[in-house]
């Protein structure tokens, strides 16, 4: 069977914590920022987990390797 080939697209926006959880970037947070509160601009800024619902196949198919 032929080795898995990584997605790159997902390679970028996606980096494994050391508990093995992934961690993503927010969205929003790229134009028309000037009717979004100085408050959620600020907490976008941050980044978080990615869902547990998506986390598997994630791993699994998009990123085989990491």
């Amino acid at each position: 069977m032929p080795k898995l080939k990584t997605k790159k697209a997902a390679a970028k926006r996606f980096k494994i914590t050391a508990t093995g959880k992934l961690k993503r970037h927010k969205c929003n947070t790229q134009h028309i920022l000037g009717k979004k509160s100085r408050k959620r601009k600020r907490n976008l800024r941050h980044a978080t987990t990615v869902d547990k619902t998506v986390e598997n196949s994630i791993k699994k198919k998009l990123l085989p390797y990491a």
